[in-house]
């Protein structure tokens, strides 16, 4: 499945809440809606992380992760924040969900904070750099830091940390995130403030595997049991005072908190709303002063009233309309070609999307991915390429799908009857469509023709590996191409942004050609606040929250 579950952020398109990942609904599969888990940019941005050969690190400061160019910060103040309750444990070695993560989020830290522009910035790691030609990172850690009960930070809990989170008899969300790229045993200390990471193979895409991308990858100590919501203790900005899984969670600033100055807020408190629209109504009322996941559909009318701001992200989640390239109708290229051509892309953005997604172009190489192409002619609506292309072939088939994307199998259903192409919906439950054998006859990945939500990912190799390359664990198009794979391998094992690039325009090109995928649309997403109470509140790609720059106006 996609390879991470996300929590609801902003995966699937509609009904669902934001952010849902069909991995969220695979029983038994650990996540990895991918990185989805490990949810790349190009080398020019990676490189610029990671440490030169000076020993200086070219990331951006973390004081800018989020900061506000508005006027000083009015210190003090409690944001009330509305958010769907979190559906299992908070756990942050094992939850997938929105509302989970957010509350660890706030009480926990990354080694690298992943920024709304997919930028990495510095947080418990000050630096990173390559050996061994990417086989091998060494990160050093920020020093003075301690966790919310006075213990030290130190390479061992790092190491512990993600020892947890690669045992394969464990129950980490994050495990297959890391799938052929790190293992257990891959992480040794080298002194107190250098942590070693050991790849199985070269992956200059590294430093986002173990960033926030990676929601799971929070640092904890070295002896944390699985009992958060009962000793939550963290590195991050607050502090969590109590939590009910009924009504909510409250929190306090961290007076220890390393960066100086912040957080600039007293406390955060996070109300559990039953559904969308009574969070929504709390956030008019005046009852809560922001939400953690909002659904643009709902949210987006009110931008600008009552000082409501929503604000808004390009994001990497997408709907991928797959398509067997091993059976009739399309085992002919020209038959997958005709599809991409009869669908109305700004349409299918605006119906499904809200209008708040980017136009996919049948690639995996999102145009906030640093190293996608740019050359590659946008696919548009085009009948009579649609009437070439058939040849007069009559065309028919069912699309198979789970209820969050039922909006998108109308649209499509819709569109392609308008150049006489015949679909039949077949709609399963979420646990009918993902359940079944994996490796046999799943329908999410063994049906003729079907919708996938997969929540975003900070590096297209999460997408690229699981779903189009030769054999992929969740390549339900069966689709093979050789150059394709070797293409795969070569980029995530460049060193330098022009051969990224390279490697990044022939498996667009492949895939835009060859189309066992259909990307129209790249999702994004928003976060409504009231405006006229609180300042630096943003939307994240993934619907991640960092309050440490938020101040009230």
């Amino acid at each position: 499945m996609p390879a991470f579950p996300e929590r609801h952020a902003a995966a699937s398109p509609s009904p669902a809440r934001p952010g849902e990942d069909v991995l969220s609904r695979l029983p038994g599969l650990s996540r990895r809606h991918f990185l989805g888990a490990a949810g790349g940019a190009a080398v020019t941005a990676l490189l610029a992380a990671c440490a030169g050969e000076d020993g200086t690190s070219g990331a951006r400061p973390a004081a800018s992760a989020s900061a506000s160019a508005a006027p000083s910060p009015r210190r003090g103040g409690i944001l009330r924040a509305g958010s769907p309750p979190p559906p299992t444990a908070v756990d942050p070695l094992t939850m997938y969900d929105g509302s989970a993560i957010a509350i660890v989020q706030l009480v926990a830290d990354y080694l690298i904070w992943l920024d709304k522009d997919f930028t990495l910035v510095p947080r418990l790691a000050e630096k990173w750099a390559p050996e061994q030609h990417g086989k091998r990172w060494v990160f050093t850690l920020r020093q003075g830091v301690t966790f919310s009960d006075g213990t030290p930070l130190d390479a061992e809990a790092v190491k512990a940390s993600f020892d947890r989170l690669l045992d394969p008899d464990g129950k980490s969300a994050a495990l297959s995130a890391f799938d052929t790229v790190l293992s257990e045993g891959g992480v040794s200390v080298r002194d107190l403030s250098t942590v070693v990471f050991t790849l199985e193979r070269a992956f200059s895409d590294f430093p986002y595997l173990v960033s926030a991308g990676n929601y799971n990858a929070l640092i904890l100590k070295k002896d944390y049991r699985g009992d958060f919501t009962k000793n939550p203790v963290g590195t991050g900005p607050f502090l969590l005072e109590s939590y009910d899984p009924s009504s909510g969670a409250t929190f306090t600033r961290n007076p220890a908190y390393w960066e100086p100055g912040k957080p600039y807020l007293d406390g955060v408190q996070i109300k559990f709303y039953a559904d969308d629209q009574a969070d929504l109504l709390a956030l008019q009322s005046g009852e809560i002063d922001a939400q953690i996941l909002s659904r643009a559909a709902l949210a987006g009318p009110l931008d600008g009233t009552a000082g409501i701001v929503v604000d808004q992200v390009a994001g990497t989640g997408l709907t991928a309309f797959t398509l067997r390239v091993d059976r009739p109708p399309f085992d002919r290229k020209e038959v997958r070609q005709a599809i991409a051509y009869a669908l109305d892309r700004p349409a299918v953005n605006t119906t499904v999307y809200d209008g708040v997604g980017a136009l996919g172009n049948d690639h995996l190489l999102a145009s906030l991915f640093p190293a996608a192409p740019t050359d590659i002619p946008q696919r548009a609506k085009d009948p009579a390429k649609v009437a070439e292309l058939l040849g007069g072939r009559k065309v028919s088939f069912a699309l198979t799908y789970d209820p969050p994307s039922k909006d998108y199998a109308l649209t499509v259903q819709n569109q392609l009857k308008q150049v006489g192409i015949e679909v039949t919906l077949d709609q399963r439950t979420s646990a009918d469509f993902y359940g079944g054998d994996q490796a046999k006859d799943t329908p999410w990945l063994f049906t003729d023709a079907n919708l996938v939500g997969w929540a975003g990912r900070a590096v297209p190799s999460q997408f690229i590996i699981p779903m189009v390359k030769s054999g992929g664990v969740w390549n339900g198009s069966k689709y093979a191409n050789p150059a394709l794979d070797e293409a795969a391998k070569a980029y995530d094992a460049a060193t330098t942004d022009d051969e990224r690039k390279k490697q990044a325009e022939i498996i667009a090109k492949a895939l835009h050609e060859d189309v066992p995928v259909i990307v129209a649309v790249w999702s994004g997403a928003v976060r409504a606040y009231n405006g006229e109470r609180f300042r630096g509140i943003a939307a994240h790609p993934s619907s991640y929250v960092d309050f440490s720059s938020v101040s009230q106006v």
